[in-house]
């Protein structure tokens, strides 16, 4: 078992609301440190796709926040934030445990810029907020994020009091066949059991990353630690 299970257990009592934020570290992890945390405290409840950069907030021992940023989703989406897709990168998941400072969520993705500006060539970063799920994107604005319009319109599938994208109809395995859940949720509709729902359109963030006469040459290749937490 690892000693983040056994942390786990007692994250849900700690109570920083009155702990400074400059009292956090922030580190970057692999994905397997935070996918339990984020099934936990995301509302999606899920680990995204295309998952490239992972970053986990910590106070002394514990992970109380985790940050995962990948590519854009949608081919070709790229071309509305700029000129290539490898200049772009997309804040997936965020989260943190409840009793926190206001700030918190700003903190951390501040320094996760500059993660980022330090050492990678990323020059975009792009973010959504879901009014679906009551998010209108007051931590992006407070992390100087500015506000670029409107996704379109989309549509999300109801079964057994979750939300799942369309796009769980068209999920194939590694032999490129129709997962046994995507047959699942297909039934789940013909029979009445599953529903559609209309969603609004989502809200369009995006932070530039700005360097110094656009010099990348502290940008170093990347290597994750592996985290020991004792």
């Amino acid at each position: 078992m690892k000693q983040y299970e056994l942390l786990e257990k007692t994250v849900d009592d700690l109570d920083l609301s009155n702990i400074k934020v400059t009292q956090f570290k922030v580190l970057p992890v692999d994905f397997q440190t935070v996918k339990g945390f984020i099934k936990k405290w995301h509302y999606l409840g899920n680990a995204p796709l295309n998952i490239s950069l992972v970053f986990g907030l910590y106070y002394k021992q514990n992970l109380i926040g985790a940050m995962i940023y990948g590519s854009l989703s949608m081919l070709n989406s790229y071309k509305k934030y700029g000129d290539s897709q490898d200049s772009i990168i997309e804040l997936k998941r965020l989260c943190c445990i409840d009793k926190t400072k206001k700030n918190t969520e700003s903190y951390f993705i501040s320094r996760t810029l500059k993660f980022i500006k330090n050492y990678t060539k990323y020059k975009t970063v792009v973010s959504y907020s879901d009014p679906f799920y009551n998010h209108f994107g007051t931590i992006y604005k407070a992390s100087n994020f500015l506000h670029k319009g409107f996704t379109a319109k989309s549509k999300v599938i109801k079964w057994k009091n979750k939300f799942y994208h369309d796009k769980a109809l068209r999920c194939k395995d590694s032999h490129n066949k129709l997962k046994p859940f995507t047959y699942e949720i297909k039934q789940a509709l013909q029979l009445g059991q599953a529903t559609y729902i209309h969603k609004p359109p989502k809200h369009i963030y995006c932070y530039e990353i700005k360097r110094k006469n656009d010099d990348i040459s502290r940008s170093k290749s990347i290597q994750y630690n592996q985290m020991s937490l004792v």
